[in-house]
């Protein structure tokens, strides 16, 4: 492979990105949450309850991102802070009820998404890509 050839697969590497990343803000905007704040309620989701270094780690950003990400959740009733049954001086972060609604929304929102974008490569192609990016996000 050429250094062209390498610069135009990164090219359309971040092109693909780009319009991932546009139409999942799009499927976004009718609960006004960002993509970070989505992430961060999906892991809860996922994971339970987490301390806000255990969310900043699985989100992979600093803990005063997630501190951020975590009071504009609050903020909207999606999250709530509670202390730690274990550790009296830490506290946890955990969806609420209305976080749980939300989040199963934007999921099914996502997955339609997903379907929609993906949608123009045949199972084949869709198993290679996601073989393929796994691979690259293992490196």
């Amino acid at each position: 492979m050429t250094g062209t050839d390498e610069e135009s697969l990164a090219e359309t590497f971040w092109a693909v990105a780009r319009r991932l990343r546009h139409q999942t803000k799009g499927a976004l905007e009718p609960w006004e949450i960002s993509p970070g704040q989505a992430r961060a309620l999906g892991v809860l989701l996922r994971h339970g309850a987490l301390r806000p270094g255990a969310l900043a780690e699985h989100l992979r950003i600093a803990p005063r991102s997630a501190t951020e990400v975590v009071d504009g959740l609050q903020e909207r009733g999606l999250v709530e802070r509670r202390p730690d049954p274990g550790d009296r001086r830490a506290t946890l972060v955990a969806p609420t009820a209305e976080g749980e609604r939300v989040g199963a929304a934007i999921r099914a929102a996502r997955a339609t998404e997903a379907e929609r974008f993906f949608g123009a490569l045949d199972p084949d192609d869709r198993a290679q890509l996601a073989r393929i990016l796994r691979r690259l996000r293992e490196e």
